[in-house]
């Protein structure tokens, strides 16, 4: 090898990959840009010469009056309406007053703290609010429906505050419904809330493309509406052809999208209906992110159990390592303590029935400590071992709190320092790991009374035998 050469090690290649990777997206962009852009400019063109036909168009003029923007942001249409006469333009650019305090370059490397002024026009500030007939008659006085000072336009702004009889009159008067924003958003993207279905439907109508990307995320709506748990919208964009494995720029599918998003405990039920639809349209639940992490090591991390029951019943994995080299089982361990009211014990019993790798005995003390606050988790845990040896370490792993308010439990617990495991529970243990991954598959089928069949798939009990 000649002096300077070097060999492509694996992480040069990767990085080469990731530089094309990076080209290719900026080339898609540009495209995408081109594209709107030039439509955009059709569109401007046609309707500027449709008013040319009538009368001169005129430039949008900055406007600072305090009295027209009171009446814009209350909606007062008399005030509007006088303010706004036949034969005015409404083709403003509005500066308001105040806003946020930001740090501004002044010049040779001073910096001054200043309002920030966001630009914004009549159509914004009334499409925005919902007066409806504000809007329109801005519409009639001729305002530019595409104008966008902020990097928005007021299509943009109309959905992203559920506003469908504005976004509509907006579709109407010729507003494009796939117009991308300074932060590379279309309007379909802004649908992020259940209020702001209609204006979807209504975009989809005027032509937004279903399968529409973001700029820098590489985002399709379908994306966005898994994401913000939306099972209504993944319903429309899904009868509108959405296709429902693209993947964004961090390699992930709506599914992988919508387990991988931070769930409150009354948002469970949508984000499982979102999973459900989406598997239904036949969803891969094996595809991994940049990480290596799959839709259940997500939905575990999250702690939603009917998603994590839902992606089991499809065939997930529940020992797919990620780079890190986690399986699930890792996932739902390490947040049991923030999430005890979505029932982590649902998911962790889901996963041994199905065969997940177990903790390793020596590491049970720091488990115990970190998932105390919720027994039920620890008994499931402890009882897919048939022996246990259990040390003052276990003691001192559960806080005197924690132990007064399960005092029965932890109770039954430490008592196996002293205390064998019962024949009933080794026969149990002996049965589950004869049937292995196929517990969950076998024992619902077995002829046996119910209270056995439970008791062989680790139902609880609140104490340890």
């Amino acid at each position: 090898m000649s002096q300077g050469s070097f060999v492509f090690t694996p992480m040069a290649l990767r990085s080469l990959e990731l530089d094309q990777d990076m080209l290719e997206r900026h080339k898609y962009k540009k495209q995408l840009a081109s594209h709107h852009l030039n439509s955009y400019l059709l569109k401007k063109e046609a309707r500027d010469g449709a008013l040319l036909r009538t009368h001169t168009v005129r430039p949008a003029a900055v406007c600072q009056d305090v009295v027209v923007q009171n009446a814009l942001y209350t909606g007062d249409l008399e005030a509007t309406q006088r303010l706004f006469p036949r034969g005015s333009t409404a083709n403003l650019i509005i500066e308001p007053q105040g806003g946020e305090m930001r740090w501004v370059a002044t010049g040779e490397g001073l910096w001054s703290l200043s309002y920030e002024q966001e630009l914004t026009t009549p159509l914004h500030i009334t499409a925005g609010r919902g007066f409806t007939e504000c809007l329109r008659l801005l519409l009639q006085r001729g305002a530019n429906v595409d104008l966008a000072p902020g990097g928005t336009t007021a299509l943009h702004e109309s959905c992203e505050n559920c506003q469908p009889e504005c976004t509509k009159l907006l579709l109407i008067h010729g507003a494009n419904a796939n117009a991308v924003s300074e932060e590379g958003l279309m309007p379909l993207h802004c649908c992020t809330s259940p209020k702001s279905l209609e204006c979807a439907k209504y975009l989809l109508q005027y032509g937004a493309a279903i399968n529409g990307r973001s700029v820098d995320e590489d985002d399709t709506p379908l994306h966005a509406a898994a994401r913000n748990g939306l099972p209504d919208h993944i319903e429309l964009y899904l009868r509108y052809g959405a296709a429902v494995d693209k993947k964004n720029a961090e390699g992930l599918t709506p599914l992988n999208a919508a387990c991988s998003q931070p769930q409150e405990l009354q948002e469970l039920q949508d984000y499982f209906k979102v999973c459900q639809m989406l598997l239904v349209a036949g969803a891969d639940i094996h595809t991994m992110d940049q990480d290596k992490h799959n839709p259940l090591h997500m939905a575990c991390k999250n702690v939603n159990p009917d998603v994590v029951d839902l992606l089991l019943a499809y065939g997930a994995c529940v020992n797919d390592m990620d780079y890190g080299g986690e399986a699930p089982m890792h996932n739902i361990l390490k947040v049991v303590c923030y999430k005890v009211s979505h029932q982590p014990e649902r998911i962790v019993r889901a996963l041994l029935n199905h065969g997940s790798i177990r903790v390793w005995p020596g590491a049970l003390p720091v488990v115990l400590k970190h998932c105390s606050v919720s027994p039920r988790t620890i008994e499931v845990l402890l009882n897919d071992y048939s022996h246990l040896k259990v040390t003052d370490t276990w003691v001192e792993s559960v806080s005197p709190e924690v132990f007064k308010e399960h005092k029965v439990f932890y109770e039954s617990v430490f008592s196996l320092a002293m205390t064998p495991r019962s024949l009933q529970h080794l026969a149990r243990c002996r049965l589950r790991k004869y049937l292995d991954s196929r517990v969950h598959e076998v024992v619902p089928k077995m002829d046996l009374p119910t209270f056995i069949k439970n008791y062989l798939l680790l139902e609880y009990r609140g104490y340890i035998h």
